[in-house]
């Protein structure tokens, strides 16, 4: 039996309290067993800690064990609903960009559908006088313009989800995407 595509689920989940976070990866592992695939949460390594491991070197080692989890998978899923400001997940942001410069597919999903340019203010300039770009895209063009290179696809929620970070619904889109390949 061939072994199922590893996706690498990456977004802000991380850091939500371990049962919230427990339960949206319970979810999307779910869903991609249903279509012949296997998830992989960045927090599904064995790292342990001594109390007194730096915190650099901490943050070093769960930096690897990311990157390991990300070099054995196929594809990329990622949440891009911005958190902590108008913008993505910068973590997660990384991993997308680490996963298509090794070739891999990038899908990704956000649950605010307004455009980048609408979330810094709808101006031309910030506060500081630096310009603000306006491509029409759902974030930087780098990150959505990354994606669509890559041969995936950002999908953009059209009304809230069922929880402020999360929607099944456009996980499975990019499930339903990434099968048809």
């Amino acid at each position: 039996m061939t072994q199922p595509k590893r996706i690498y689920l990456a977004g802000p989940e991380v850091f939500f309290p371990a049962g919230e976070h427990q339960a949206i990866v319970a979810e999307k592992k779910h869903v991609l067993r249903e279509y012949g695939f296997e998830g992989v949460d960045p927090l599904d390594t064995e790292l342990a800690f001594s109390d007194h491991e730096a915190k650099p070197d901490r943050g070093y080692r769960i930096y690897q064990a990311n990157r390991e989890l990300m070099d054995r998978c196929d594809a990329v899923i990622a949440n891009l609903t911005p958190f902590r400001g108008i913008s993505a997940d910068p973590g997660t942001v990384y991993e997308v960009g680490y996963m298509i410069g090794q070739g891999k597919t990038a899908f990704g999903f956000t649950l605010d559908g307004r455009r980048y340019r609408e979330r810094a203010g709808s101006t031309n300039l910030d506060d500081l006088g630096h310009k603000i770009e306006d491509f029409e895209l759902s974030d930087n063009l780098m990150i959505e313009s990354g994606i669509r290179d890559s041969g995936g696809q950002l999908f953009v929620a059209e009304r809230p989800g069922e929880h402020r970070f999360f929607s099944a619904e456009l996980f499975l889109r990019c499930v339903r995407a990434l099968t048809h390949g």
